[in-house]
């Protein structure tokens, strides 16, 4: 099992020159898409509320509220900032079989923690390859979800030990702050079960302001529990049991997926291929009887109706953690992106009427492909004339056996984000982060505010 104090010791001694130029190119690739839907983000009501609550607290700060006006502490920029990045629930996921958490969720206080400190942009990516690093290995080791613990669980440490990185934290304060962070915000997973409301895209958001909190009480001499996963009534006692972790440099970054749907992160198999399907065979809703989808166990349990209802949908939140209404409106729509999430589309009758004849089912063997890597699916689509259309899928694009490149990141970047890029940032932004050890920390964030 490892201790407080190795976890310390990995993150003063991983620097940028530790990362491979695959590691680097690879966080490049998740900050622009952590941007890129941080971008799309900004018009979303809950993370504008998010924003009059900084701006209540704080007139202004040395950190960059991204795309608004003003600043705040890298306390609550970190706040606003992972708001931004994760409320559309666009991001990336770690798939690890018993967790799957999204590293992303360190990156608004990793930048903060950077810009604060005026870190470089090398700084930054060894900040970054910490984060998911240690978020991975923990998803992988010590999954908390059986437990009735929520994934950002894991994103506070993680976020923590990025953050005391950009902040220069020396290796025993580096420890209290992992240390206060880990032992404090432990969060529950009704979070995500039952009736899901808006807190789901906001809990991460929360998270990394604790963590960098956690860092600054550690860096002004607050010191924690700095036995936090070995002591008694610690870690290893109460959430895992004994655990180790195999902690590289950033290397777990390529085990990240690109979402290239707007959905939770286990409906990404069925929605392509429900889409594959509607399109090639020119499926008209509307004479569908019936759509019937055997997944693994995961996605059965969190977006299938194993956690709470999923065929009562009215709201964004509930609808991106409803496979029924995930895929009925994909088949209508040959697509699940921004629009499929409007409320006016949520209520219309047709998706309303479609997701009602969904049947979803875990199945063993789907599970256990899971488990070894697939994110399998087999649809049933089936006709009012009695005829049956089937599409299996072991992965996606975007899943780590078929990874988005910079090309359909940057897509995906201008179809979500691109009408908010005006006068040439578009450019900025993507030169900036694809050339990150040339600049500041600081010259990322001008472009972002």
């Amino acid at each position: 099992m490892p201790t407080t104090l190795e976890i310390a010791q990995f993150v003063r001694e991983t620097d940028s020159d530790d990362l491979s130029a695959d590691v680097r190119d690879a966080l490049k690739r998740r900050l622009l898409d952590s941007i890129g839907v941080a971008i799309a983000a900004e018009g979303a009501e809950p993370p504008r509320a998010v924003y009059r609550t900084v701006t209540d607290l704080e007139d202004d700060g040395p950190c960059t509220l991204w795309g608004r006006d003003g600043g705040a502490s890298p306390v609550q920029a970190a706040m606003h900032n992972t708001a931004l990045v994760r409320y559309l629930g666009y991001v990336d996921s770690f798939l690890a079989p018993g967790e799957t958490p999204h590293p992303s969720d360190a990156v608004g206080a990793v930048v903060a923690a950077g810009e604060y400190a005026d870190r470089s942009g090398s700084d930054l990516l060894a900040g970054l390859a910490i984060a998911y690093e240690i978020q991975a290995e923990l998803a992988w080791n010590t999954p908390v979800r059986e437990k009735g613990f929520d994934h950002v669980t894991h994103t506070v440490i993680s976020a923590a030990a990025g953050a005391s990185k950009l902040l220069g934290l020396d290796l025993e304060e580096t420890r209290n702050a992992i240390a206060i962070a880990g032992t404090a915000h432990n969060a529950l997973r009704v979070t995500r079960t039952g009736e899901i409301n808006e807190w789901k895209g906001l809990a991460s958001a929360n998270a990394a302001r604790n963590a960098v909190y956690s860092v600054m009480l550690a860096t002004n001499g607050i010191a924690g529990p700095r036995n936090l996963f070995e002591g008694q009534q610690g870690w290893e006692d109460v959430l895992s049991g004994p655990f180790d972790v195999d902690l590289s440099p950033g290397e777990r970054v390529h085990d990240v997926m690109t979402k290239r749907y707007v959905g939770e992160t286990y409906a990404q198999s069925a929605v392509e291929g429900i889409i594959e399907l509607a399109r090639h065979q020119d499926l008209d809703p509307a004479a569908v009887a019936g759509i019937k989808l055997e997944t693994f166990a995961g996605a059965k349990r969190i977006i299938g109706g194993g956690e709470g209802n999923r065929y009562d949908v009215e709201t964004r939140a509930q609808a991106d953690h409803s496979l029924p209404y995930m895929l009925a409106a994909a088949l209508i729509d040959r697509d699940l992106s921004l629009a499929q999430y409007d409320p006016e589309r949520i209520r219309r009758d047709d998706v309303q009427a479609l997701l009602r004849i969904v049947d979803v089912s875990a199945d063993p063997e789907l599970t256990a492909r899971f488990e070894a890597g697939e994110m399998p699916a087999i649809i049933d689509v089936t006709m009012d004339d009695g005829t049956t259309y089937r599409v299996e899928k072991d992965a996606f694009r975007g899943h780590p056996t078929n990874p988005i490149g910079w090309d359909g990141l940057e897509e995906k970047v201008d179809a979500i984000a691109g009408e908010h890029l005006a006068d040439g940032r578009r450019d900025d932004l993507v030169e900036t982060i694809r050339r990150l050890e040339e600049h500041e920390v600081a010259d990322l964030t001008g472009v972002l505010a």
